[in-house]
């Protein structure tokens, strides 16, 4: 039987004969083990559809692995692929695994292997096979055709869907990335995979939902794809020293919430994709209070599946269906409940956006900038901070990334926008909490939730116009100011 251990081996130079040597000899040594002799060729396997992409750094060898005696089904490799946690399994249910060692960052970084089978058939992942053994792009958009023909995809969707592929094509071409063609093959094939296999089967959202890391790592599947959007030479974090001392309070136990502006569908990957090399603790695990329109649109749910979510419908639309609105406040109930919860258990960093929205460039001048920030909100969310019983902080954040995927002009209502997708710098800054009772304490409501709001949507509005001047006023790094320090921790 023939198993194909198909991905990259990849090491910082393009010398393998010591790291072949060794994952050779693991193998070799596995089947000494069990009584088995094995046939190694550098063929391709012709289980391998989707082609890998690699960057410039890396070289791939794939391996196919033949048993001849079936003494090797008891055998054990542990597995780490990009899709799955890693596990180890028995070899009757390997499908393909990823030898990696590579530590190449941004742009260059490896898309691992997404589509695996866990050691219980139980767990198998459902697939379409249409879109993942698409070997070109025309081949992709033939499976939505067919799949429209054959009444298993709404035409609506599909076209969405094709309409992503050729903007994310565009983008990912502008990047200059190498094999772009097999990166832009590899992410929109496993999108529409998912987007397909969540149509036949339409998933749930609870009102806390936890980013859903196996079988299937949604969480990476998120990162991958809009990493090739990031041009991370103009890209920067401000105050990465503050979000070190995050770490450390969450560390403590304590809580940290941040008050931020909503540029895109993108932010909790840009946000991640900034500071995960320096602490992906926290990338990893941030709650994002999210609204109803990012877990019902079938082109963005499979990306806020990898994500923490407290699902949320924003007084924006809250009342687009009157019929649905008491519906809408009873379920925003249960997730402030949750939230509650959550900050009583302590360690828990949450993101939420006050304006209850996205921000929209100015009509006039078409200048971005954060939409103000909603002074019941920010109460609000101070309150649950408040009384959850363990310290907590509240910290003003800033992100600029609109260019990546900008929101409709207009405040939409149905559901089901055009995603255009570009590839541009990005940016994110956070500034030292601001304490309620140092800023306002000494005032009376509803004065003093107006002068709270207002400090942290200052220092908003500071930090993105730092970001601002060094994106795309191309001033880099020397737009720094002494309360924003511009860096790029990736490098």
């Amino acid at each position: 039987r023939t198993y194909s251990f198909h991905s990259s081996l990849s090491f910082p130079t393009l010398s393998l004969s010591k790291a072949l040597q060794s994952v050779v000899m693991l193998i070799l040594s596995a089947a000494s083990s069990s009584s088995s002799s094995f046939m190694l060729s550098s063929a391709s396997s012709s289980s391998a559809r989707i082609p890998r992409p690699l960057s410039s750094f890396s070289t791939c060898v794939p391996v196919v692995v033949t048993t001849v005696s079936s003494a090797a089904t008891s055998t054990l490799f542990p597995i780490s692929c990009f899709g799955v946690k890693s596990r180890t399994v028995g070899i009757r249910k390997l499908r393909c695994a990823v030898f990696c060692a590579s530590k190449v960052r941004g742009m260059a970084e490896m898309i691992e292997d997404a589509m695996t089978v866990s050691a219980s058939g139980s767990h198998e992942l459902p697939q379409s096979r249409d879109f993942l053994d698409a070997r070109t792009g025309e081949d992709l958009l033939s499976a939505v055709q067919k799949a429209v023909e054959d009444e298993k995809l709404p035409l609506n969707v599909a076209e969405g869907m094709e309409d992503l592929y050729q903007n994310y094509r565009n983008a990912v071409l502008q990047s200059g990335v190498p094999k772009a063609d097999e990166a832009i093959l590899y992410n929109m094939a496993l999108v529409f995979d998912r987007v397909f296999v969540d149509v036949k089967d339409p998933f749930e959202f609870s009102p806390y939902h936890k980013a859903i890391r196996e079988p299937f790592d949604y969480y990476k599947f998120g990162q991958n794809y809009i990493r090739q959007l990031v041009d991370f030479r103009s890209s920067y974090v401000g105050n990465i020293s503050v979000f070190g001392e995050m770490a450390e309070k969450l560390k403590q136990g304590d809580n940290v919430v941040l008050m931020s502006n909503h540029q895109s569908e993108a932010d909790p990957a840009i946000i991640a994709l900034l500071i995960e090399s320096k602490l992906p603790d926290i990338a990893e695990n941030i709650i994002y209070v999210a609204g109803d329109r990012v877990i019902t649109d079938p082109l963005c749910k499979p990306f806020s599946m990898g994500r923490n979510l407290l699902c949320v419908y924003s007084k924006k639309h809250m009342n687009d269906d009157p019929e649905l609105a008491e519906m809408k406040k009873r379920a925003n109930t249960r997730s402030l409940k949750e939230m509650a919860l959550l900050l009583r258990g302590g360690s828990k960093l949450i993101w939420i956006a006050p304006s209850g929205g996205r921000d929209r460039p100015d009509p006039v001048t078409n200048e971005w900038y954060p939409a103000p920030f909603d002074a019941s909100a920010t109460d609000n969310m101070r309150r649950l901070v408040q009384h959850a019983g363990v310290p907590g902080h509240i910290y003003p954040l800033a992100i600029l990334c609109h260019d990546i995927m900008p929101p409709p002009a207009q405040v939409e209502k149905n559901i089901g926008e055009k995603r255009v997708v570009s590839f541009h710098g990005a940016g994110i800054s956070v500034a030292p909490k601001i304490d309620f009772h140092e800023v306002a304490g000494a005032l009376e409501d509803p004065e003093a939730k107006m002068v709270y709001t207002k400090s942290l949507y200052d220092s908003v509005s500071q930090q993105y116009n730092v970001l601002n001047s060094a994106i795309h006023g191309k001033q880099g790094l020397k737009a720094s100011i002494p309360s924003v320090s511009l860096s790029q921790p990736w490098q």
